[in-house]
Formats: C-alpha cells, structure tokens, sequence
C-alpha cells in the first residue's frame, strides 16, 4: 500500500508520520485492495477554535472513493477519529457490497467530462465559475451512485446510467431522500 502524507501549515514530525501510516495501513485488514492511501494534516491558526489540528484520509478501493476527516486537539487524537470514521464506512461499504445480488460491475470508462477554461470578462451580477473540475464518468447503476455520493460526503453525485447509458445525477433531497435527474 503506497501512502502519501502532506501537512498544510504544520510541521509533521516523524513519530505522527508514523502513527498515521501504521493506523492507516491497518485498515487493510477490514478490507483488501486498498492501493493508495493519501493522509493530509492542516492546523488552524486560530486560537480560538479549540479541536484546531484535522487529518483527512482518502482513498480508492473496488471503484469506490472513500474520505473521512476530522478535528481533534492534537493530531494524534484527529488521526485516532478519522481511522474510526473510516472503519465505519468501510464496514458500511462492505455489507453493501455482500449484499448485492448481481457480481460487482467492472466497465471501462467510456466518457470523460471536458470542460472549457475560457477567460471571459464578467461583468458585476453575472455568475462566475471558479474552478472547473474534470474527471472520469463511470458507469454504474443509481443505486452505486447513491452510495458513492453518502460514502464521499456530498450532496450530489455526476454518473453515466448504467442501465439507459447516459448522464444521470442522483442528489440528496431536503427531506433526507435521494433523487435521479436522467438525460431524455
């Protein structure tokens, strides 16, 4: 497993570079295939925010992203709560992928999203888009899509509808649900 630690306005010292590697690695244990793991420390400036050291953990495992973050006093305690986090959602991850009644989807990526970085000149009141994001569009059913977008944290989630073959987003409603938005 290749593990990769950046610190954003803190020093890392070797013992806490330690600790997060073998308490990151450990997680294999829960669940095999796990590549890359990526492990960024930040620390707030502010006094006035007591849990000011976060760690955030992310990586990729069977075509699924997983990412946890927390905040604690000390790095230490921040590494301690997200290896807990991600557990979870590696237990979660898991019985899903049991669960299913159909053999995991391996697809090849067919469609990658271009977008077009033009300098434009906007004008006060006009909306203006501030970072382009481009990535590989997988195909996969709605119900993988729901459960990428509650395993990476966000409110919605951009896919390729396994089952009509084009772009889909499934989001997450104000009363809690989740809704489909298909191309016609």
């Amino acid at each position: 497993m290749d593990v990769s630690i950046r610190g954003r306005n803190v020093e890392l010292s070797e013992a806490l570079r330690a600790a997060a590697e073998e308490k990151v690695t450990h997680l294999s244990r829960f669940l095999d295939g796990i590549d890359h793991v990526e492990i960024l420390f930040l620390e707030e400036r502010n006094p006035r925010i007591a849990q000011r050291d976060t760690c955030e953990v992310t990586f990729q495992v069977h075509g699924h992203h997983l990412r946890a973050k927390a905040s604690a006093a000390d790095p230490f305690a921040a590494v301690d709560g997200v290896v807990a986090k991600l557990e979870h959602q590696i237990e979660k991850l898991r019985g899903k992928l049991i669960g299913r009644s159909h053999p995991r989807r391996h697809g090849s990526v067919n469609s990658t999203l271009q977008q077009d970085s033009d300098e434009e000149e906007f004008e006060p009141g006009q909306v203006r888009i501030v970072k382009n994001k481009n990535f590989a569009i997988k195909p996969m059913t709605p119900e993988e899509a729901a459960l990428q977008m509650d395993l990476l944290g966000h409110d919605f989630y951009f896919f390729t509808n396994s089952e009509t073959e084009q772009a889909a987003v499934v989001y997450r409603r104000d009363d809690g649900d989740v809704g489909l938005i298909d191309a016609s």
